[in-house]
């Protein structure tokens, strides 16, 4: 089996139109868009099918439970991300901020804080005569490099 992988690149250089018209012309039998910020080769590659839809789970993310937080403000003053703020007594998590570094969980004096996994998108798959796989991440959420500075 022959794989082509285009990667790189500046937005708007074209790559997805070069990967559609490779994929075309091979009749290539398996298709995935990886591009984490703006997949859009679905625009160019029609599909007949309804996808199969799949949570996409990306890196965890401080949650706080508001009944055990004492609103002392420790986890707020040792984010270095500056993704935790109280707010009428609770400590209140920034989901575009955080990092899921988990500081906040260590320090926190009542245990309210902890880390869940985040729901960062959608996995779609098509799979009839050709498979096309695509991904659509929520904004902001984290992508595998950044998981790789932890």
């Amino acid at each position: 089996m022959k794989r082509l992988l285009i990667l790189s690149g500046k937005g708007g250089t074209g790559k997805t139109t070069v990967s559609a018209a490779l994929a075309r012309l091979s009749e290539a039998k398996a298709v995935a868009d990886c591009d984490v910020d703006a997949p859009n080769l679905h625009l160019v590659m029609q599909q007949n099918t309804t996808p199969e839809i799949y949570d996409f789970m990306g890196g965890e993310k401080a949650q706080v439970n508001a009944d055990l937080c004492v609103g002392c403000g420790m986890c707020a003053s040792l984010c270095r991300f500056d993704a935790i703020h109280v707010w009428n007594g609770a400590a209140v998590v920034n989901d575009f901020s955080c990092e899921g570094c988990g500081v906040c969980v260590s320090v926190c004096p009542a245990g309210a804080v902890a880390l869940a996994p985040d729901l960062a998108g959608r996995r779609e798959l098509y799979a009839k005569d050709r498979v096309f796989s695509a991904a659509t991440l929520k904004m902001g959420r984290a992508t595998p490099e950044n998981w790789l500075r932890r």
